[in-house]
């Protein structure tokens, strides 16, 4: 594994993998890795000869009250974990300062319109902007055949394919399905922020979203009830929900008489940490009305 922070060296490195006619696979993350992140590592392997991965948290997608400063930093460990598993063969580590020379005020922003302004986006504004900013920078500095994402942060996985095929990037995006938890809690690097009882109770956001998923199957169509019994469900468990939504899983908007399929997305705080997940679903409702009863 060759470690770089320098942008042209790692350029350079790229150039020669490309001359041995290797596609290249890259997987951004902002480090503190988990299982989630090395089953995309995995997965960008199974795609291509060369993969890439970067480290670096990205100023420009936090808030003024977000958590930036204190962003788990774990480098040393999360180098380990790579090496333990092969790959990648090139890991990536710029400085703020190699991403935005002129600062983040100065940047040229990539926004990506109505997709980065519901959900996440309406309570967190400016986050997707930042995001689609570093994403694309970062392409341009790899030039990437193919990126991998996980599908956790489903929003975020289609404003990234909304923007490759609106800038007519050579990019195939590929989405890897959530990694979790024995006990069903999606991975993610704020997880860490859950105290003992927090932690225990944190699978109940994923035990609800599938209960409303298992409602819809069985064919309970009335979205808004579901909606707002999860909502105050979660609220008297203890958590502080954002959202709790149904929407078409491909246009992440409003479900219509077309929608094949189904997203259900939540997120809430428990704690000090902000959590995230979702659950999808084909349509091919049967009568069944019982499930609403779960909730």
């Amino acid at each position: 594994m060759r470690t770089y922070s320098n942008n042209s060296q790692l350029s350079g490195a790229l150039r020669a993998e490309r001359a041995k006619g290797h596609r290249i696979a890259f997987v951004p993350t902002m480090g503190n890795l988990h299982e989630g992140h090395l089953n995309l590592v995995r997965k960008a392997q199974e795609l291509c000869d060369t993969v890439v991965v970067s480290i670096f948290v990205n100023p420009m997608q936090f808030g003024a009250n977000e958590d930036l400063d204190a962003y788990p930093r774990t480098l040393t460990a999360d180098k380990e974990k790579l090496f333990a598993l092969g790959v990648p063969h090139l890991l990536f580590t710029p400085r703020a300062e190699d991403i935005y020379p002129n600062g983040v005020q100065a940047q040229t922003a990539v926004s990506v319109p109505q997709l980065s302004d519901t959900l996440c986006g309406a309570s967190r504004p400016g986050h997707f902007t930042g995001v689609a900013t570093v994403v694309t920078k970062l392409f341009n500095i790899v030039q990437p055949d193919v990126a991998v994402f996980g599908e956790k942060d489903l929003q975020q996985l289609s404003i990234i394919r909304k923007m490759v095929h609106d800038l007519c990037l050579p990019i195939d995006i590929v989405g890897v399905p959530t990694a979790r938890a024995s006990d069903g809690l999606a991975l993610s690097s704020r997880n860490i922020y859950l105290d003992d009882a927090q932690r225990r109770h944190a699978p109940l956001l994923n035990q609800t979203l599938l209960e409303v998923r298992d409602a819809i199957a069985c064919g309970f169509d009335n979205y808004r009830e579901l909606e707002t019994r999860a909502l105050t469900r979660l609220s008297e468990a203890g958590f502080e929900p954002d959202y709790f939504q149904i929407r078409d899983a491909r246009t992440l908007g409003e479900v219509t008489e077309a929608t094949e399929e189904v997203a259900i997305l939540a997120a809430a705080k428990l704690g000090k940490p902000r959590l995230i997940d979702n659950v999808r679903l084909a349509l091919n409702p049967v009568s069944d009305w019982g499930m609403l009863a779960a909730l």
